[in-house]
């Protein structure tokens, strides 16, 4: 039976001809990467154990083979296992005490997709610098004019600590209130919550931007969210050079993988983690150490998300390489290692 016929439009036939190779392509592909999976199971497989731990407990594939192609070789599984803690928590950056927004001060906005928890940040951030300076260092801000009650929730939380909020509708009343603000130690500005995807998200960053005192904007990652979703919000969000993140719902995520493989490949500062709903206690400084150590910890249960034994040459084959990543500070292997950037 043919394909395509003598009278089909050029158009058409391309687009099957491309169809083809394409399809040709991943067949091949998935061969070479089946047969390359075969051969590195023989010759490193400590590597591969490795590997197989990454990609089950929730890292992507891209981050997982830059880490592979730079592990050095003939390391034992437990070696291994030592030298990824060590490149992930190297590669991990976070706010270290002392350098935090309660200490250090100045105006930030959060911003992140609806439901991440902003409003109840601002809170948390608003209580600690409530106790280390006092109400009078503080004010609070919301541009959330669009759901109804939206700033009600932050003036209740106002009134409780005695500090004073602001409603902003535009770019000129922004201003004006930052001006009239300029002897606060801390502002913080509650945004709307907006889609990755929302046309006006760039409305967002123009207010923010245009201020005229320095802004600084620190996104909202949902630690159970999934790691494409992740990926895609921080692109959107990231355009104009975020300031750093903040990692919120821990506690419901059965693995933060996904969240802090987005975090490390675009190298975003991590400010907090939260990890509950109470006012200010569920907010704590990142410690690489233990998020290392509890995101390599093996997921209980089988997942369906899991790749088969059979499965993993393809899912690797289905991503390229990464660029941006740092060299291990793991003392062992310091030597063998180089640089992790692609």
């Amino acid at each position: 039976m043919e394909t395509g016929s003598k009278d089909a439009p050029p158009d058409l036939m391309s687009q099957e001809i491309i169809r083809e190779i394409k399809f040709l392509r991943g067949m091949l592909e998935g061969q070479l990467s089946g047969f390359a999976w075969g051969e590195l199971q023989r010759e490193e497989p400590a590597k591969v154990e490795a590997l197989r731990h990454m990609l089950s407990v929730g890292f992507s594939p891209l981050l997982s083979r830059q880490l592979l192609d730079k592990m050095p070789s003939g390391y034992d599984l437990e070696k291994s296992l030592r030298w990824l803690k060590a490149a992930l928590m190297h590669n991990l950056h976070v706010v270290k005490a002392g350098d935090d927004i309660v200490e250090c001060g100045g105006v930030y906005a959060l911003t992140g997709p609806t439901g991440v928890g902003k409003t109840t940040t601002v809170a948390k951030l608003a209580a600690r610098c409530t106790l280390k300076h006092g109400p009078a260092s503080l004010a609070l801000i919301t541009t959330d004019t669009y759901r109804i009650g939206a700033h009600e929730q932050l003036r209740i939380y106002g009134k409780i600590l005695g500090v004073p909020v602001y409603v902003i509708k535009d770019e000129a009343d922004l201003q004006f209130t930052l001006s009239d603000l300029q002897n606060k130690h801390l502002i913080l500005i509650d945004t709307v919550g907006m889609s990755q995807r929302d046309r006006r998200l760039s409305e967002q960053v123009a207010l923010l931007s245009g201020a005229g005192r320095s802004i600084k904007r620190l996104l909202l990652l949902s630690a159970n969210g999934q790691g494409s979703t992740l990926e895609d919000v921080v692109r959107s969000y990231n355009k104009d050079d975020m300031d750093g993140c903040i990692l919120t719902k821990i506690d419901e995520a059965i693995s933060i993988a996904p969240a802090l493989d987005v975090v490390i490949r675009h190298k975003l500062m991590l400010h907090y983690i939260a990890n509950g709903q109470r006012v200010p206690e569920d907010l704590h400084l990142p410690n690489p150490v233990y998020l290392v150590d509890r995101v390599l910890k093996p997921v209980q249960g089988d997942s369906p998300f899991t790749p088969l034994e059979a499965e993993y040459p393809l899912v690797m084959a289905a991503t390229g390489g990464l660029s941006g990543v740092e060299p291990t500070a793991y003392t062992e292997v310091k030597r063998d290692v180089g640089a992790l950037r692609g």
